[in-house]
């Protein structure tokens, strides 16, 4: 039985936490003597709990996220209950500020803030010897990148064949967005690169193929994003027949002709980029402390969609201080006529620790108290409003992000993105009263209903909702088709240039 249970609750089980693989990883000598246990979001409690007590440890060290803590504190709960000579550890980004508001703070024998990559094995000798400390939170010391063991040997064969393995060539973050942790940080630090390199092609030889990099800056030192380019670029000219996928975070106006060059290179399905913009808004960026030049990130969109073949993941965040329905419609809609693959529409979160509370009183933000801790309203965006700016962003994922209408989606949009999809987000919600559990057919449906009431639209949206069902798989006959037509047969479900492998990520 092992001495040392590292855990996490998961979004998805396609998910891997990288965290607790780093913390198994520089255990050192106490390594043969952990365990990994990870879990998904919606598991019953009690299971949970009787799989961690089953394990019979002495240490559990919980990885804490914002998506996580409310379901991580009743398992922490009934541990103690339960178990409570088992020294329960916390670590992660959600525990990491405000530690004594928080209930699976108080619950816990130790909370170590910040990196634990060291932090925490030295936790686990001290208590397995039987000297843990007084102290209850632990300021988690940052070691240089050097000295840390890489975590991509913990990675198992079914995770290789099942998951997504999550990699960093840095950590850190030189920009100080006020709505990110990162901002706390004083710089980005490099992984040594050859070592990584040489993981990245151990990863490869056990038949790893999609990597996805949690650096929030991959871009920012360009000949280490060169090099991580081209040992892809020649995996791919290796193999062009199983190629890897490959995810990256990018500065969207720091885009140099060497890495253009290098990014034309990649095949369409092989590369894909989220961006974030989240404001055009210059007084608002400024607020923020969000250093964009906006005009290069324009120009750099442009060139990504017409030159390469990289699906492109791009961010808005609503709520922000200071910004109201007006200006995020402007940039929402100048967004739109850059035409990215996906706009993803965030709201913002009081994240713990993070500077944008700073703006809390002038700006009345005014957050739930509860995880996420998401917006629900400010001084210039009420409660009803940003209800329907959430809705919004729900149903811009079913429609336009979920690839099923890309015929349909112009005739949707037309002159005006933002006032004429927040029209049917308005219209869809009062018509279904949900934001959930709509079917493929009845959408489809519920859209020519609301299409077809629309003034001075072109006749052929409707044929464009039958293509885009059809092309979807869809094998019902639609409400609006004309009953005497000759129904088409099925055909297979239409990925353009999105292979299998990337579609299944993009659905993740």
């Amino acid at each position: 039985m092992p001495d040392i249970v590292l855990c996490t609750l998961n979004a998805r089980y396609a998910h891997a936490s990288l965290g607790l693989r780093y913390l198994r990883a520089n255990l050192g000598e106490l390594h043969p003597r952990s365990t990994l246990c990870e879990f998904v979001i919606g598991q019953k409690t009690e299971e949970i709990v009787e799989r961690l007590l089953a394990e019979q440890p002495r240490i559990i060290g919980f990885g804490v996220y914002i998506w996580n803590v409310e379901e991580t504190t009743r398992v922490v709960a009934q541990l103690k209950l339960l178990a409570p000579e088992i020294r329960i550890v916390l670590g992660g980004p959600e525990v990491s500020h405000e530690v004594d508001s928080q209930r699976i703070c108080t619950l816990a024998d130790h909370v170590i803030t910040g990196w634990g990559d060291v932090s925490f094995p030295a936790l686990a000798r001290q208590i397995l010897a039987g000297s843990a400390p007084m102290d209850k939170v632990i300021v988690g010391v940052q070691p240089p990148l050097v000295a840390l063991t890489l975590p991509y040997g913990e990675y198992t064969s079914d995770d290789l064949r099942q998951r997504h393995l999550y990699v960093e060539a840095s950590r850190g973050c030189p920009f100080k967005c006020e709505f990110c942790l990162s901002a706390l940080d004083q710089s980005a630090w490099p992984f040594p690169l050859q070592p990584f390199l040489d993981a990245l092609e151990d990863l490869y030889r056990r038949g790893a193929r999609q990597f996805k990099f949690v650096d929030r800056t991959f871009n920012l030192k360009i000949d280490a994003s060169l090099a991580v380019l081209e040992f892809f670029l020649a995996k791919i000219a290796d193999c062009p027949d199983d190629p890897p996928f490959v995810h990256f975070e990018l500065i969207p106006d720091h885009l140099p002709e060497r890495l253009k060059a290098a990014i034309a290179q990649f095949p369409a399905g092989t590369l894909q980029f989220e961006i974030g913009i989240q404001t055009f808004d210059p007084a608002v960026q400024t607020r923020i402390s969000r250093r964009q030049k906006n005009h290069v990130a324009q120009a750099n969109l442009t060139w990504l969609r017409e030159h390469s073949g990289a699906h492109l993941h791009v961010d808005l965040i609503a709520g922000l201080p200071g910004e109201d329905v007006a200006t995020f419609a402007a940039g929402f809609d100048r967004l739109v006529a850059l035409n990215p693959h996906e706009i993803q529409l965030g709201i913002l979160k009081r994240l713990r620790g993070a500077p944008i509370a700073r703006h809390t009183e002038e700006f009345d933000l005014r957050f739930s108290p509860d995880p996420p801790y998401q917006i629900l309203a400010n001084s210039v965006i009420d409660f009803a409003t940003m209800q329907r700016i959430s809705r919004f962003a729900r149903y811009w994922d079913l429609v336009a992000n979920s690839g099923r209408f890309k015929q349909t989606l112009p005739h949707l949009l037309a002159a005006t993105p933002f006032a004429n999809f927040l029209s049917f987000s308005d219209w869809l919600y009062w018509r279904t009263g949900q934001t959930h559990a709509l079917a493929h057919d009845r959408l489809v449906n519920l859209l020519h209903e609301h299409l077809s009431a629309r003034p001075g639209l072109a006749p052929d949206f409707a044929q464009a909702l039958i293509d885009d069902y059809r092309g979807a798989g869809g094998r019902s006959r639609l409400a609006f088709e004309a009953h005497d037509a000759a129904m088409p047969p099925p055909r297979a479900r239409q990925t353009g240039s999105t292979p299998a492998r990337q579609a299944r990520h993009l659905r993740s």
